[in-house]
């Protein structure tokens, strides 16, 4: 996905490169694999002949060495690898892959050689020359992102995309040619070098695969990874993940490399544990046993860090339930809450992560066949949606039987079942370590992250936790961001590596170094807009007051109007939902794109405010407070938070999706009563930073949620994952009244309050 959307921003780029030329393209090459093979050579010598720079010489140079790599032409396309690295001030790490690759294309021709031969021995005098951290930080590079089979899909549909004619013009025939070359490039390397990669690994490292017992005498299954040649015990660092795979050396030897112990173990059942996989339930008591056997072993000097994204920074919030003394900091990613962000969100059932039990759970490794198939889980959602089958009956309408789904809806409230699986409210008063968090405003999960630092400083004021944030999904926070995130250009400077700041952190804590240069603050933030960090002691300083705005009844053409003043008068505007209507969904509230030119407006309620007469920065998570009434027990409601710009397209900045009846306490439901007013704060939202101009105004659309993504609530009392299409009977009333309010935080000195009628 990354890739992708890389390969966005450069399509984009070279859009405009002379899009009047043609050149000559056969349709027969969509078809016929020996003339790809010959054609594309003759299309990047074409291309060649009249590729200029047109002013971005990054981009130019990094088309150039590929278009040079696709023609033959590999002591130029070497050339060009130097000279990009010295525009970019790189060091010669970059393109490493790429460098190797011309190379032994070289060395194949002048020693008449096959190619595995050339390049194993290049491969290996390589490496010799790099030192740990190098090495490991270039492992990646060899591996294609997302598979061999996204590389064939990705050439093929740009190739079927020229075949109109027997032409195709420049910016059509780069972007061809780079994923050509990126498919040729993977398809020649990336099995030869993943046992290159093990090699290079066991010459480095002592290696071993070890079983672990746990509190009650379950095996886990840990590997341990130590620098060949230290004799003196070192910090350790722990990986506790359910994503077992025995090929993925980069991530087991990553501690290693950066000179600590370094151990992954794996949530029991997974890898060599004979035991029963069940998800979450264990992993806090097993995770502390595996810090008490590493605290005991003679390569250990007793401080034991743990770091990990999405399970794997759910699992050191699990261990740190415990209070290990050995443990002394963790650095969670986009860290998972079972039970609040997955696989609900605030009492929601959402089947984002429906093909995950099968993935994790499937086999002792992973199921990858079963989990990357979009097609069957579209599907399924689509069938089950249009079917009005109870939620509990998902599986049978996938036709596979989801026994975790079904732990899991036995249990809506968020009670013991979840508790017990993370720290709990006073839990999190004992936990008196160093803590850095990575989160990202686009994290699909970031409420559960959050969730985490909130409740560990309430209930421990004192505590010593750090954030850094921005403009990042859940993938992209766990590498520090991406160019482009759905379709938005991110600010260069929100850039970063969140592998090496974890190190430098591990450092600080476990060897005594520097503090990160990035942590000037507790909170740090960038500014979406501003192309500026900002750093503050607490999330409640990122804005200096609270921009409360009401959902009047005020109709101003297609919207309402969102207003800094109280109606003095009680109204109310009204919702019908037909939950027996399948054609029709509600709760668009997803932010992708992010950058919207329009709203789906068939359904839904849309508030606006006036246009802001300074620039504006929202700071901080929104919250509200909406008073409704209805004529049944309950509801899911959703509100999506949108910035309109001057130029009337819309920036989604944050959203909410909620069970009414959970509003109060997320661990009781309280039910609401037909035919009388009720209020439903709501505070897990998303937070985010965004520098607006002049003239923006705050946008905010209300809805119920009924689509094929979540479990539907018809209202009347039940359990909601019983309740079917016949409970659909009499269509849901809503009247939302007029004060109802959001609030919004804002920072003063950056901004004026929008003005009112």
């Amino acid at each position: 996905m990354n890739r992708r959307l890389c390969m966005a921003l450069l399509c984009l780029i070279i859009a405009n490169y002379c899009m009047a030329q043609q050149i000559y393209f056969p349709k027969a090459a969509a078809i016929d694999s020996v003339t790809i093979a010959r054609q594309m050579p003759e299309l990047a010598i074409e291309v060649l002949s009249t590729y200029k720079s047109q002013g971005n010489q990054e981009n130019y140079l990094d088309n150039l060495f590929r278009l040079q790599m696709i023609a033959g032409k590999y002591v130029d396309a070497k050339v060009t690898i130097i000279s990009l690295r010295h525009f970019l001030g790189s060091t010669n790490l970059q393109y490493l892959q790429d460098d190797l690759f011309a190379e032994t294309r070289l060395q194949q021709i002048k020693n008449n050689t096959s190619f595995k031969m050339e390049y194993v021995q290049l491969f290996r005098g390589l490496f010799k020359g790099l030192n740990d951290k190098r090495a490991y930080q270039s492992y990646n590079s060899f591996i294609s992102p997302d598979g061999i089979d996204e590389l064939k899909s990705d050439f093929q549909s740009s190739l079927v995309a020229t075949q109109k004619n027997d032409s195709i013009n420049i910016t059509d025939a780069i972007t061809l040619c780079r994923n050509y070359y990126e498919l040729q490039l993977y398809q020649n390397i990336e099995t030869i070098s993943k046992p290159l990669i093990k090699e290079d690994c066991n010459r480095r490292y002592i290696i071993e695969d070890k079983l672990i017992k746990s509190w009650d005498g379950a095996l886990i299954n840990t590997v341990i990874v130590l620098k060949r040649g230290v004799n003196t015990p070192q910090p350790a660092v722990l990986q506790y993940t359910i994503y077992a795979d025995s090929c993925n050396w980069t991530r087991i030897v990553e501690p290693a490399a950066y000179g600590y112990a370094g151990i992954i173990a794996y949530t029991r059942g997974k890898g060599r544990s004979p035991e029963k996989i069940a998800p979450y339930e264990d992993d806090g008591k097993d995770a502390n046993a595996v810090i008490n056997w590493i605290n005991k072993q003679a390569w250990c000097n007793g401080k034991i860090g743990m770091y990990g994204g999405s399970y794997n920074g759910f699992t050191p919030w699990a261990a740190a339930k415990y209070h290990n003394p050995a443990l002394k900091t963790i650095v969670p990613y986009v860290a998972a809450i079972p039970g609040i962000g997955l696989p609900m969100e605030n009492n929601v059932f959402i089947n984002a992560n429906y093909g995950w039990a099968f993935y994790v759970t499937g086999n002792k490794y992973l199921d990858d066949k079963v989990y990357y198939d979009p097609n069957r889980w579209h599907n399924m959602n689509n069938n089950w949606y249009t079917s009005g089958a109870a939620y509990n009956k998902i599986d049978s309408v996938d036709g596979t039987p989801n026994p975790l789904l079904q732990r899991w809806l036995k249990h809506p409230d968020y009670d013991k079942y979840w508790q017990d699986q993370v720290p709990y409210e006073k839990d999190f008063a004992s936990i008196n370590i160093p803590v850095l968090t990575f989160e990202g405003y686009y994290d699909d999960g970031q409420i559960s992250g959050l969730h985490y630092m909130l409740e560990h400083l309430k209930y421990n004021p004192k505590a010593v936790h750090y954030l850094i944030i921005g403009p990042y999904d859940h993938f992209g926070t766990q590498q520090g961001g991406v160019p482009v995130l759905r379709d938005y250009k991110v600010d260069p400077v929100a850039l970063i590596s969140t592998r090496a700041i974890t190190f430098q952190w591990l450092d600080y804590i476990l060897k005594g170094a520097k503090k990160p240069e990035i942590l000037k603050d507790k909170i740090n933030y960038e500014v979406m807009g501003s192309n500026v960090w900002q750093h503050k002691p607490s999330i409640e300083k990122m804005a200096d007051h609270q921009l409360k705005l009401y959902l009047t009844n005020l109709k101003m053409g297609d919207n309402y109007d969102l207003s800094a003043i109280k109606p003095s008068k009680s109204s109310s505007v009204s919702q019908v939902i037909d939950f027996a209507d399948r054609k029709t969904s509600y709760g668009d509230y997803y932010p992708y794109p992010i950058i919207k030119d329009n709203l789906d407006r068939s359904n839904g309620l849309f508030f606006i405010s006036k246009p802001f007469d300074k620039p504006v920065a929202v700071n901080g998570m929104f919250s509200g407070e909406l008073k409704a009434m209805i004529n049944k027990k309950d509801m899911d409601v959703c509100a999506a938070l949108y910035e309109v710009m001057p130029d009337g397209k819309y920036f989604e900045l944050s959203y909410f999706i909620g069970r009414a009846s959970y509003a109060m306490d997320m661990s009781k439901r309280m039910l609401l009563h037909p035919g009388r007013t009720e209020s439903i704060p709501f505070t897990r939202t998303r937070l985010v930073s965004r520098q607006m101009s002049k003239g923006s105004r705050l946008l905010i659309v209300l809805n119920v949620l009924k689509n094929s993504f979540s479990e539907i609530n018809y209202g009347t009392g039940k359990n909601v994952s019983d309740e079917t299409i016949r409970d659909a009977n009499t269509p849901l009333k809503v009247n939302w009244y007029n004060d109802s309010f959001i609030n919004i935080p804002v920072a003063d000195g950056f901004a004026s309050t929008p003005k009112s009628k």
